[in-house]
């Protein structure tokens, strides 16, 4: 018999450890190739973690809520064969699930086990759920999937034979007589629950009949970490200034429609915007850096992170890498695949890695402007506001006048310890010109 080592996948180039959020099997259990051993999550992913072997269980080196260096042992598993040393064998994840921003690897957040339940207590995977949306199978006809799983657990193997049965006619006759359904949305964060109850509601708590209690689910409770971090971090400074964009907005109105038929993809204000930041970031390099104690770095790249707000309500900020060397055509795919990737789920652990300059658009949710906090370890973030008319005086050679034009407010946070405020302010002051010297006439 040959002894097999199960050791902790790396989830990405910056992610150095992961917490052990749940094991499905125990010490003397049966495990077979590929099934789900244990649900591990770091402070951008949750995954699923499959056995490398089939094989008898010897031995469980972490207990649930252990933070575990990426390449540790973290189980040993009897396989059949001929006897032969203990070779240490990478768990590959099914399925990643990003759930938080973040530029820099940071510290896997300590949380208590994680279920995710419907109407009944069923523990259901990230991976099961998000095939559930996928599929548009509903929250009550989940519950009545026969699960072969742990403690009646739902498998992949259980959702696609039932998927695969239900195509051909066959679904469970419980299915009949379902309340109507409400689509399982893409799976974001599951809902940490008290270590004492793991199997307990996550219901809000309702208190004096006019208080209402909610628990923070973790990406929530790791956002709000990064946030206090960031200003405990860096003392933040925001400039402001407004931009002209009546150019770029008669433009996008002239060509959208030829754009997509041209190239497939829909041309937003985003890459736009985007492209004219990184002329500017080209002219102040120092916009572009990070802090390491008291040395700067100052990156030879631009990755742009683009803050998009998920359909939960969280926050999470997937990359374009190198829009340095992108034109606008080359922005605007990437920017739409993130986009797309983020709403539904689809989102790796990568696309959130590497940022070194963030842009939110609080213009999205009809928001003037904003003092955005800093997405460390970067120096800056750039915050848009919405589009409005507004009357303007314009200088003209026969005077001045009047005249309705399309105005943005534009604001910079910006790490005081690193970018004075005559950088920050000639940074965004610059990004305005830019914006206002976008030429209507160019070609799509």
């Amino acid at each position: 018999m040959a002894i097999v080592d199960l050791v902790m996948p790396k989830m990405g180039e910056s992610i150095m450890e992961a917490t052990v959020l749940k094991w499905h099997k125990k010490v003397g259990d049966h495990v077979k190739m590929d099934e789900t051993l244990l649900d591990i999550a770091t402070d951008k992913v949750d995954s699923e973690v499959p056995s490398t072997t089939a094989g008898l269980i010897t031995e469980l080196l972490y207990k649930e809520n252990d933070v575990v260096p990426v390449g540790a042992v973290i189980a040993r598993i009897e396989s059949g064969g001929a006897a032969q040393a203990a070779v240490p064998v990478v768990a590959a994840p099914v399925q990643e699930q990003v759930v938080v921003q973040a530029a820099a690897p940071q510290p896997a957040a300590q949380v208590a086990p994680v279920v995710v339940e419907g109407n009944g207590a069923r523990f259901y995977s990230p991976l099961v759920l998000n095939i559930a949306g996928t599929e548009g199978i509903g929250m009550a006809e989940l519950e009545a999937i026969p699960g072969t799983g742990n403690e009646g657990r739902v498998t992949k193997k259980d959702i696609l034979n039932y998927l695969a049965n239900r195509s051909n006619g066959g679904a469970p006759a419980q299915q009949a007589v379902l309340a109507p359904q409400v689509a399982v949305p893409a799976y974001t964060a599951p809902v940490p629950q008290p270590a004492a109850a793991p199997s307990a509601s996550s219901a809000p708590v309702s208190t004096a009949g006019n208080v209402e209690i909610m628990e923070m689910d973790r990406m929530r409770k790791l956002i709000a970490e990064h946030m206090v971090r960031s200003k405990a971090t860096s003392p933040h400074v925001t400039s402001f200034t407004e931009a002209d964009v009546t150019n770029i907005v008669k433009w996008r109105d002239r060509v959208k429609g030829g754009f997509e038929k041209k190239y497939g993809e829909k041309i937003t204000y985003t890459p736009i915007f985007f492209e004219a930041i990184v002329n500017c970031i080209r002219k102040f390099p120092l916009i572009n850096c990070s802090l390491d104690g008291d040395k700067i770095i100052i990156k030879k790249y631009v990755n742009i992170g683009m803050a998009t707000a998920l359909p939960s309500g969280n926050l999470i900020v997937p990359v374009i890498k190198n829009a340095d060397t992108k034109n606008l055509i080359g922005l605007a795919k990437d920017v739409n695949a993130l986009a797309n990737a983020a709403r539904n789920g689809k989102l790796k652990a990568d696309d959130t890695q590497g940022g070194t300059f963030t842009v939110t658009n609080v213009g999205t949710f009809g928001s003037l402007m904003g003092t955005p906090i800093i997405n460390q370890p970067q120096v800056a973030i750039l915050a848009l506001g919405v589009i409005k008319k507004r009357p303007m005086v314009l200088e003209t050679a026969d005077g001045d006048v009047i005249a309705v034009r399309h105005m943005m407010y534009l604001s910079l946070s910006y790490d005081h310890r690193i970018v004075d405020g005559s950088l920050g302010a000639s940074f965004l002051t610059a990004v305005a010109k830019e914006l206002e010297a976008f030429d209507p006439n160019r070609e799509a």
